[in-house]
């Protein structure tokens, strides 16, 4: 079972990065979650390099929340990226779910990135 579902996850990955590519003006925003952890980077991909980074694990919210592997703490981190992005001058991006379904943790940082003013 296991199995499976990673590899279904593996094939809608390669089938979202070959429509979408992030630039200098709309970097990509990409999302890892763990079962413990959430993470998000602002990655531009003509350099290959990460121009702003958050995650449960960021010192700005390291141990502000009981489990940071739940919908709460995603949300933290998706106003904390966005903020970190409008801070280096970023107000566009391309949302890569990195395979995941649009559902749960993946859902609740992208919408509270929107909520804080991050267009995708």
């Amino acid at each position: 079972m296991k199995d499976r579902k990673k590899l279904a996850r593996t094939k809608r990955k390669k089938r979202v990065r070959g429509r979408i590519q992030g630039t200098s003006e709309r970097p990509r925003l990409n999302v890892f979650r763990s079962l413990k952890h959430i993470y998000a980077q602002a990655i531009e991909d003509s350099t290959g390099k990460t121009l702003v980074s958050a995650s449960t694990k960021s010192p700005e919210l390291k141990g502000s929340f009981r489990h940071p592997g739940n919908v709460e703490a995603a949300k933290k981190v998706g106003e904390l990226i966005a903020k970190k992005c409008f801070e280096k001058g970023i107000q566009k991006v391309v949302f890569d779910r990195n395979g995941y379904l649009y559902h749960g943790r993946v859902k609740a940082l992208a919408e509270a990135a929107r909520a804080s003013g991050l267009i995708f």
